[in-house]
């Protein structure tokens, strides 16, 4: 048996693969070229999105973080009811946690870089606040529940900080409370056959304990500073 087949192609039939060959290269850069403008338009849309909830706010403490808003932005509401699904499995609402102090995030356990440094902050936070830790409840509410299960997102949070909550839920349910906190995310690039990152504002929310806004930052906080908001707003809603 010949190991290798040697095809000898008359002159038309090599002309015609060359044609066929620069039709198939020119096509194949045409295909790169698109999908690299449609990734460029996708990043700079969910930038502008991201840059709307900082600049769109009409009132900032003076001193503080510029990236540190203390009016909703857009001038609407931020917050409101919903039902989830706690790390434990169970049904859990907004009003479980009235009286206590929420740092609300969003995002998923697969994000390979602003989930973490925001969660990071939020448990250096934490561990400064002493005894006031007690004050408040950290909520980090996935937006990929296809993937992030109860028992996914327990194992997640437990590795930043033991009062951290992950809550999960249906996807209309993940729509509805991030509509609410007006929170944006959407399914990001393929990874490979399996997996996929998703594309999502890097914000936490400080909501007080009658559940209305405060105010909300961006991951890359200082602890110190999330830490003197904090204090502040104890002593504010006191």
């Amino acid at each position: 048996m010949k190991k290798f087949v040697h095809h000898h192609w008359t002159r038309a039939q090599k002309k015609l693969a060359t044609a066929y060959g620069r039709m198939a290269i020119l096509a194949a850069l045409a295909g790169v070229l698109s999908a690299g403008l449609f990734l460029l338009w996708q990043t700079s849309s969910d930038e502008n999105r991201r840059i709307e909830l900082y600049h769109e706010a009409t009132q900032i403490k003076p001193g503080q973080n510029p990236m540190v808003m203390t009016v909703p932005p857009n001038g609407k509401t931020v917050g409101g009811p919903f039902e989830l699904i706690d790390q434990n499995g169970k049904t859990v609402h907004d009003t479980d946690y009235r009286g206590k102090f929420l740092l609300v995030n969003f995002g998923y356990t697969y994000c390979p870089d602003m989930c973490p440094t925001g969660l990071q902050s939020i448990s250096h936070a934490l561990d400064t606040l002493g005894a006031d830790a007690d004050k408040v409840q950290p909520l980090y509410i996935t937006i990929d529940p296809a993937r992030d299960t109860p028992a996914k997102l327990k194992q997640y949070v437990i590795g930043f900080h033991p009062k951290i909550i992950g809550l999960t839920g249906s996807e209309s349910q993940i729509e509805t409370v991030a509509k609410e906190y007006q929170a944006y995310y959407a399914k990001g690039e393929p990874v490979d056959d399996h997996d996929y990152l998703m594309d999502h504002s890097s914000l936490t929310y400080l909501m007080g304990p009658d559940g209305k806004f405060i105010s909300l930052f961006n991951e890359e906080i200082d602890p110190a500073e999330l830490v003197k908001i904090l204090r502040d707003s104890f002593v504010a809603k006191k």
